[in-house]
């Protein structure tokens, strides 16, 4: 798996810059290394560098196609890695562990709210919202999401995701550092909204269980009342 040109790497824009040292001498190992273990928690720049392979394919020195199916079999090799971690450690083993990926037990319990209520659609957009991403796996397997499910699931978000970055980087060059700004940002703004909704959820479903509560309890002392009063008058 070596380069395919011997011109000259392309100059790689802002925070990419940072990642040509690693193509330039590893070329797509470094992408199936980076990629699969950001995709079970492990903080590196696995994002970065799969849009840094994709400029240096724009400029002919890796091949697109293969910087692409590289890319979906780390993501999801790296996703089905944590899966079994949380599956088969539990939830204790990622606690002890996960402060030193970041992830933390309030990180975790708000990925597992996520999970309980929405299921397949938050695995299939987990790849394009940070820290999500990389806690994706994990949270599925703690949460005892089926397998099967999951990977029919990640498998579509790694497609997504990939063909995503993939296409920006090779098509947009040296205009990538702008777009992936922008994406990112409001990738941002998704997760506060998602949070912003949920919160509203949680709030709407607490009420309606208060209401709930007092109005069976409205309805048993009503009842109660009248079996008192029948009492009453049949005693007398």
């Amino acid at each position: 798996m070596r380069m395919l040109g011997s011109g000259p790497p392309p100059h790689l824009p802002g925070f990419l810059n940072s990642l040509a040292g690693p193509l330039d001498h590893f070329g797509y190992w470094a992408v199936l290394f980076l990629l699969m273990i950001e995709d079970f928690g492990i903080p590196v720049p696995g994002e970065t560098i799969l849009i840094a392979a994709s400029v240096y394919a724009g400029a002919g020195r890796l091949n697109v196609v293969a910087v692409g199916v590289i890319g979906c079999v780390a993501a999801v090799t790296g996703d089905n890695i944590g899966f079994a971690i949380g599956h088969y450690g539990g939830r204790a083993l990622v606690l002890r562990w996960g402060r030193y990926v970041r992830l933390t037990k309030e990180r975790l319990n708000h990925a597992e709210v996520f999970f309980e209520r929405h299921g397949g659609w938050i695995v299939t957009i987990a790849r394009f919202i940070e820290v999500l991403r990389q806690a994706n796996g994990i949270v599925a397997g703690t949460t005892g999401y089926p397998w099967r499910r999951f990977l029919a699931f990640n498998a579509l978000g790694a497609a997504l995701w990939v063909g995503t970055w993939v296409s920006l980087g090779y098509l947009a060059g040296q205009h990538i550092n702008a777009i992936y700004h922008n994406v990112t940002r409001y990738s941002y703004y998704l997760l506060i909204a998602l949070a912003v909704l949920l919160a509203g959820y949680i709030a709407w479903r607490i009420l309606r269980h208060r209401r709930r509560r007092s109005g069976s309890a409205g309805r048993q002392a009503r009842t109660g009342q009248a079996q008192g009063g029948g009492s009453k008058i049949t005693g007398s």
